[in-house]
Protein backbone atom coordinates (compact mmCIF):
# COMPACT_ATOMS: atom_id res chain seq x y z
CA UNK A 1 0.00 0.00 0.00
CA UNK A 2 1.46 3.37 -0.99
CA UNK A 3 1.88 6.35 1.32
CA UNK A 4 -0.81 8.15 -0.66
CA UNK A 5 -3.27 5.30 -0.12
CA UNK A 6 -2.56 5.24 3.64
CA UNK A 7 -3.01 9.01 3.89
CA UNK A 8 -6.19 8.86 1.80
CA UNK A 9 -7.73 6.16 4.02
CA UNK A 10 -6.84 8.06 7.18
CA UNK A 11 -8.36 11.27 5.87
CA UNK A 12 -11.50 9.49 4.73
CA UNK A 13 -11.83 7.89 8.17
CA UNK A 14 -11.61 11.34 9.73
CA UNK A 15 -14.33 12.67 7.46
CA UNK A 16 -16.49 9.64 8.22
CA UNK A 17 -16.07 10.22 11.94
CA UNK A 18 -17.39 13.77 11.61
CA UNK A 19 -20.55 12.46 9.90
CA UNK A 20 -20.95 9.77 12.55
CA UNK A 21 -20.78 12.32 15.38
CA UNK A 22 -23.34 14.55 13.68
CA UNK A 23 -25.69 11.61 13.10
CA UNK A 24 -25.27 10.48 16.71
CA UNK A 25 -26.09 13.95 18.05
CA UNK A 26 -29.06 14.21 15.67
CA UNK A 27 -30.40 10.91 17.04
CA UNK A 28 -30.04 12.16 20.61
CA UNK A 29 -31.97 15.32 19.69
CA UNK A 30 -34.70 13.25 18.00
CA UNK A 31 -35.03 11.06 21.09
CA UNK A 32 -35.32 14.13 23.28
CA UNK A 33 -32.18 13.36 25.24
CA UNK A 34 -30.65 16.64 24.03
CA UNK A 35 -32.32 19.83 22.89
CA UNK A 36 -31.20 21.45 19.63
CA UNK A 37 -28.98 24.05 21.29
CA UNK A 38 -27.24 21.36 23.36
CA UNK A 39 -26.76 19.28 20.22
CA UNK A 40 -25.34 22.25 18.33
CA UNK A 41 -23.03 23.05 21.26
CA UNK A 42 -21.84 19.45 21.43
CA UNK A 43 -21.12 19.35 17.69
CA UNK A 44 -19.31 22.71 17.92
CA UNK A 45 -17.15 21.49 20.82
CA UNK A 46 -16.34 18.26 19.02
CA UNK A 47 -15.49 20.15 15.83
CA UNK A 48 -13.13 22.44 17.73
CA UNK A 49 -11.39 19.47 19.33
CA UNK A 50 -11.32 17.64 16.01
CA UNK A 51 -9.75 20.75 14.43
CA UNK A 52 -6.94 20.54 16.96
CA UNK A 53 -6.65 16.84 16.32
CA UNK A 54 -6.61 17.55 12.59
CA UNK A 55 -3.63 19.87 13.02
CA UNK A 56 -1.87 17.20 15.09
CA UNK A 57 -2.83 14.58 12.51
CA UNK A 58 -1.50 16.76 9.68
CA UNK A 59 1.78 17.25 11.53
CA UNK A 60 2.07 13.52 12.21
CA UNK A 61 1.34 12.69 8.57
CA UNK A 62 3.99 15.16 7.36
CA UNK A 63 6.54 13.59 9.72
CA UNK A 64 5.53 10.09 8.60
CA UNK A 65 5.82 10.99 4.93
CA UNK A 66 9.17 12.75 5.46
CA UNK A 67 10.56 9.68 7.24
CA UNK A 68 9.20 7.33 4.56
CA UNK A 69 10.71 9.43 1.76
CA UNK A 70 14.01 9.55 3.65
CA UNK A 71 14.05 5.75 3.98
CA UNK A 72 13.28 5.28 0.28
CA UNK A 73 16.22 7.61 -0.37
CA UNK A 74 14.73 9.53 -3.29
CA UNK A 75 17.20 11.96 -4.83
CA UNK A 76 16.53 15.61 -4.08
CA UNK A 77 15.63 18.05 -6.83
CA UNK A 78 19.13 19.54 -6.47
CA UNK A 79 20.77 16.13 -6.88
CA UNK A 80 18.71 15.41 -10.00
CA UNK A 81 19.67 18.78 -11.48
CA UNK A 82 23.37 18.11 -10.74
CA UNK A 83 23.15 14.71 -12.45
CA UNK A 84 21.38 16.29 -15.42
CA UNK A 85 24.10 18.92 -15.77
CA UNK A 86 26.82 16.25 -15.55
CA UNK A 87 25.14 14.11 -18.23
CA UNK A 88 24.77 17.13 -20.51
CA UNK A 89 28.45 18.04 -20.06
CA UNK A 90 29.54 14.46 -20.73
CA UNK A 91 27.29 14.27 -23.79
CA UNK A 92 28.88 17.43 -25.16
CA UNK A 93 32.40 16.09 -24.54
CA UNK A 94 31.48 12.79 -26.22
CA UNK A 95 30.06 14.62 -29.23
CA UNK A 96 33.23 16.70 -29.55
CA UNK A 97 35.40 13.56 -29.29
CA UNK A 98 33.29 11.74 -31.90
CA UNK A 99 33.52 14.69 -34.28
CA UNK A 100 37.28 15.01 -33.87
CA UNK A 101 37.66 11.24 -34.31
CA UNK A 102 35.61 11.24 -37.51
CA UNK A 103 37.73 14.07 -38.92
CA UNK A 104 40.95 12.12 -38.20
CA UNK A 105 39.51 8.98 -39.81
CA UNK A 106 38.87 10.67 -43.17
CA UNK A 107 41.41 9.83 -45.90
CA UNK A 108 44.26 12.32 -46.02
CA UNK A 109 43.82 13.46 -42.38
CA UNK A 110 46.44 11.30 -40.66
Amino acid sequence: MSIFEIAHKALMAGLGMQDMVKNFVDELVEKGELNESQGAKLIKEWSEKAGGSKEEFDRSMREFIDKAVEKVNFPTRKEVEEIKETVQALSLRLKILEESSSVKDKPGNS
